[in-house]
């Protein structure tokens, strides 16, 4: 059986590599929070990395780990609390801590600096900024959720016009969803074709050595480590037809092998520097 991608998986032409910052620009900022998705934009990132989640009642919330303990001053699972819970807590503090070990105890006053931030929330962040900034959204898996979280997200997504077809500008569409399980990519896939999906991966297995995504997925989302081992990746998943974009890239010397290889875009913790080593400001 073929496959017959949509026009806007396919590969474009030559292009500057767009740098997409990792749970906003969480290198300066406490990750997932509001004040590091301003600051990514500032610091000019074509794009925007968050992780989703689902509470239990029912809100998607910016979260990597399926607990809350390493980010805020609070316990439990994601999945277990909800969402009036995780306002309650302190998602930034954590961060001053790191880096200022004379004030572990430091508070934030800025809400935006330390609240839980909703996947809302941050799709009207991305809505009333004055340039394009697209997002790129990661389902987290496995879940107790399973299925209602794609199924919140393209609800979501849709509110916000975003599972539309593109409007013929040439570009890709400003929203895409990337997964480490193939079968979430399905389920978006099949509720919103027209939104493109990434197959994240940490490991090169057999199967998608030679270039080959699960179907109806167009880019391919190796880690950093997947190229330094296999550079040849990047050129056999072009050739496939897919896009590459590569995560976490924060070295100096990754960024540039990145661009020797030709990778689309460069997932990082650190927006700013790489797009000024890239040259793009």
């Amino acid at each position: 059986m073929t496959y017959a991608r949509p026009a806007q998986d396919a590969r474009p032409g030559p292009h500057a590599i767009s740098v997409v910052a990792h749970r906003g620009a969480s290198e300066d900022a406490p990750e997932h929070t509001l004040a590091a998705y301003r600051k990514a934009i500032e610091d000019g990132a074509d794009a925007l990395e968050c992780d989703v989640r689902l509470t239990a009642d029912g809100h998607l919330v910016c979260v990597h780990d399926r607990r809350v303990n390493r980010t805020s001053n609070g316990r439990g699972a994601v999945s277990a609390l909800e969402l009036a819970d995780l306002a309650t807590l302190d998602f930034g503090s954590w961060k001053a801590g790191a880096h200022d070990r004379e004030a572990p105890d430091l508070q934030y006053d800025d809400p935006e600096r330390t609240s839980v931030l909703t996947l809302e929330r941050l799709l009207e962040l991305v809505a009333d900024a004055e340039r394009r900034v697209e997002l790129a959204i990661e389902t987290k898996h496995p879940t107790r959720w399973a299925g209602q979280v794609e199924e919140r997200l393209v609800e979501l997504l849709g509110r916000f016009g975003h599972t539309q077809p593109a409007l013929g500008d040439g570009q890709a569409p400003p929203v895409r969803v990337m997964s480490f399980s193939a079968r979430s990519l399905h389920r978006v896939r099949a509720a919103a074709p027209h939104i493109p999906g990434v197959f994240l991966m940490q490991f090169l297995t057999p199967r998608h050595r030679d270039g080959r995504l699960p179907p109806g997925v167009g880019i391919a989302g190796p880690g950093i480590r997947i190229l330094r081992s296999h550079p040849e990746y990047v050129a056999k998943a072009h050739a496939a037809g897919h896009r590459v974009h590569v995560w976490t890239v924060n070295e100096p010397d990754d960024v540039e092998l990145c661009r020797d290889l030709g990778v689309d875009a460069i997932i990082t913790n650190r927006p700013k520097q790489v797009r000024a080593q890239l040259g793009l400001g």
